[in-house]
């Protein structure tokens, strides 16, 4: 198939450009990914709240937001530094608060999320493992638009294919490259978009509604292990951005301690006598 018969990846990642004498360039897709993300999810809660679904009064939902978003930005950004880019973060340690150009790590993002969590429970003396199965079954709503915006952006592309989908991304050769000579390669973004985001979220809710309740942390620790393997099987159509541990990409290496946990949270899940909102199981 010719080159010139797949899409050519022109997206512009800038969504409202700023004068040039401004600080910032812009407002970004990927920025604003976030930003629609956490509106997404507070509606999601609503409804839960609604159905009775949440293991805390209403009255502590904002707090649960913050705590959400606080471990989401906080933890993708510092984990993307610690287990993608440690070189960049110490040449450039201020290159930390630029989430709008990119650069966040869903495993640093569980471990924030995971910290904040606790935090949070603790501070509203609330079953942990409730709070976890609650914030399993919004998560998948961050993976489907985070990884749209990392398409949007060009980055994280996928490997070379050349499969009738695949997309010419410019950006995955050197400036000046003519575009009729870069291979087309895996939207890999896309397809981590449904596994992560979409087909989990769908998983995620058939769970979560589940009658009889699921145990507390049954829900967490499926997602843990789902999320794990969809992650390991999108690792080999992408193109790796850093350097692999024993022969396994670093999501794959990370996906694999992922999903001990989940299994460990599911084990720790059987032993429990209540389901997500605290109450005996019948």
């Amino acid at each position: 198939m010719s080159l010139c018969a797949h899409f050519v990846h022109r997206l512009d990642p800038v969504m409202i450009r700023f004068p040039e004498s401004w600080p910032i360039g812009g407002i970004y897709w990927y920025g604003a990914s976030y930003i629609l993300v956490f509106a997404i999810i507070a509606v999601v809660l609503r409804i839960y709240g609604r159905c009775g679904k949440l293991p805390f009064p209403r009255s502590a939902t904002d707090s649960f937001m913050v705590a959400i978003i606080a471990g989401t930005i906080v933890g993708g950004r510092v984990g993307y530094a610690l287990l993608y880019d440690f070189h960049t973060l110490l040449s450039n340690p201020l290159g930390l608060f630029c989430i709008w150009r990119g650069g966040m790590s869903s495993h640093g993002g569980f471990i924030g999320v995971g910290l904040a969590i606790i935090f949070f429970s603790r501070r509203h003396e609330i079953p942990l493992l409730a709070v976890a199965d609650v914030i399993s079954a919004v998560a998948p709503i961050g993976f489907f638009f985070g990884r749209i915006a990392n398409f949007v952006n060009g980055e994280l592309y996928g490997k070379i294919s050349g499969a009738p989908w695949a997309v010419v991304f410019p950006s995955s050769a050197p400036d000046g490259f003519p575009v009729e000579l870069i291979r087309p390669r895996h939207p890999s973004q896309i397809y981590e978009a449904l596994l992560e985001g979409l087909l989990l979220f769908l998983f995620c809710q058939f769970r979560f509604f589940k009658k009889p309740p699921l145990r507390s942390g049954r829900l967490c620790g499926e997602f843990l292990c789902l999320y794990a393997l969809v992650r390991i099987y999108a690792e080999f159509f992408r193109e790796q951005d850093a350097p692999p541990i024993i022969s396994l990409s670093r999501g794959q290496f990370y996906s694999i301690i992922l999903f001990k946990v989940g299994l460990y949270v599911i084990l720790i899940s059987r032993r429990l006598k209540t389901h997500d909102c605290g109450r005996k199981v019948g």
